[in-house]
């Protein structure tokens, strides 16, 4: 029974991964000024700098998120490692590219300075835990690198927690503007202490397979 509620949990993680990956699309079949964008003014949505870092942040964010559930399968990482690292390094480059463009947009976010401190603050966190995974797996660390590209991963997947909790919240507090300014924090803060108990999990199976 537990094998088979794992194995749905993994297909709905891995559906919704792959789903809300490919969101961006959205922006280049429809007219972008839809959801989110219809709240930004006209000047900004004109600025440059900050069009190329939205492009940026949601196409190589989307990629990361694509692709960086895979490398959670033991299978792939035990029959093909070659391919397992090769993910990684693509995961690696678009999370940095990603998390540094969406410091740029974060700094115009919809909802004031609760919203620039929440989105500033994630994606701080994506770049510094991504960048330290790699240092660590470089330096064969392989439990704390697979630690800490949990944590990485739970910051990614909150592009998909950010878009199942706001058609919640905006009818519980009555509009958009209130129920963004929750979900700043609420799309990655739960997040992460869930992967610090997935964690604690994975370590207490793993010290108890050495005893």
């Amino acid at each position: 029974m537990n094998s088979m509620a794992s194995k749905i949990t993994w297909y709905i993680f891995a559906i919704l991964c792959v789903l809300i990956s490919l969101y961006p699309i959205t922006y280049f079949v429809v007219d972008r000024h839809f959801g989110l964008l219809s709240t930004k003014s006209a000047e900004l949505l004109s600025n440059q700098l900050w069009n190329v870092a939205f492009y940026l942040h949601i196409i190589l964010g989307g990629i990361a998120l694509m692709i960086g559930w895979l490398q959670f399968s033991s299978k792939l990482r035990k029959t093909r490692i070659s391919l397992h690292r090769t993910i990684g390094k693509i995961y690696i480059i678009a999370v940095i590219i990603s998390g540094v463009a969406s410091l740029v947009i974060a700094q115009s976010a919809t909802g004031g300075i609760n919203n620039v401190v929440g989105f500033s603050l994630m994606g701080v966190l994506w770049i510094i835990v991504t960048i330290m995974a790699y240092t660590s797996i470089r330096k064969a660390k392989v439990e704390q690198h697979q630690n800490l590209m949990i944590y990485s991963y739970a910051l990614c997947f909150s592009a998909v927690t950010l878009r199942i909790w706001m058609p919640i919240l905006v009818p519980l507090t009555g509009g958009f503007n209130f129920a963004y300014q929750i979900v700043a924090w609420l799309s990655w803060v739960p997040n992460l202490i869930v992967a610090f108990f997935i964690i604690q999990r994975k370590d207490r199976k793993l010290a108890q397979a050495k005893n």
